[in-house]
């Protein structure tokens, strides 16, 4: 536990560069000139409510699938159960935990952070989520610089806790990874997708599949005009027209990468 807690202290004291969006808030807000920012941060902020400085900092201290993987790395098969996690929040308030704050001019201003604000980042966190034995060991097949922690912080979100969606997932990196065409960008774009599609289980995933393509193909030619080649999926799968098969992917659109997700995706699921 005291791993756990210095590890979790260590990310909420890094340096934290505030957004235009929470300066912009802060300036308005408060009636404050930007400059004069760092200064409200030190000694005005202190004095506020909770419910305002979870306003204030909301945006800085929610935190991301790459901010969990670090203890998704650390917690392997272990979890955190949830009636632990005010405990933890104590401990870390009671260090104390200072922020640091980036402001727009590049200064750091040190702020004492509230429990309310410990709580958001912890309670976030995904510490009672769990990887099963058999699921770690196949994330294991996968090395470590293909995003090891990333993707197990992957494994335990929670649309997984479903058996079927679950089972959608360990297909999906089984195939992947037995014809070495597993990448993490395609594993996070697998996760963006059932948790905004929900399929029902993985005969669903696939009946839904070709309907999407559609609508995407259909989407890309209106936006672009029609592109020859002889086969669209072909074309698409080897990154774009025939004489540009070595173009990045920054170079294509979004609908053109997202349709030729679901090619893979498709065959991945159904070879």
């Amino acid at each position: 536990m005291s791993q756990l807690i210095e590890t979790i202290a260590a990310d909420l004291e890094r340096p934290r560069e505030l957004s235009a969006r929470v300066m912009n808030y802060i300036s308005g807000h408060y009636g404050i000139d930007d400059d004069a920012i760092g200064a409200f941060l030190a000694r005005e902020m202190p004095k506020l409510e909770d419910d305002e400085i979870d306003l204030i900092l909301s945006p800085v201290f929610t935190p991301k699938l790459s901010d969990q993987a670090v203890f998704a790395d650390l917690l392997g098969t272990e979890c955190v159960p949830r009636d632990e996690w005010p405990a933890l929040v104590q401990q870390l308030a009671a260090r104390p935990t200072r922020a640091r704050l980036v402001t727009a001019d590049g200064l750091q201003h040190s702020v004492g952070l509230r429990e309310v604000t410990i709580e958001r980042y912890v309670y976030r966190l995904r510490l009672d989520a769990t990887i099963s034995e058999s699921l770690l060991n196949l994330l294991d097949r996968i090395p470590s610089r293909s995003g090891g922690p990333m993707l197990k912080a992957i494994a335990r979100q929670s649309i997984w806790d479903s058996e079927s969606a679950r089972d959608i997932f360990v297909l999906y990196l089984t195939a992947s990874v037995d014809r070495g065409s597993y990448t993490l960008d395609d594993t996070i774009t697998l996760l963006h997708l059932v948790e905004a599609r929900k399929p029902a289980n993985l005969a669903d995933l696939l009946a839904r599949i070709p309907a999407w393509q559609e609508t995407l193909r259909q989407q890309i030619e209106v936006a672009s005009g029609p592109k020859p080649f002889f086969n669209e999926d072909v074309r698409l799968l080897h990154g774009g027209g025939r004489d540009q098969r070595a173009q990045d992917d920054t170079r294509m659109t979004a609908k053109e990468i997202e349709l030729r997700f679901l090619l893979q995706l498709q065959r991945l699921l159904t070879e």
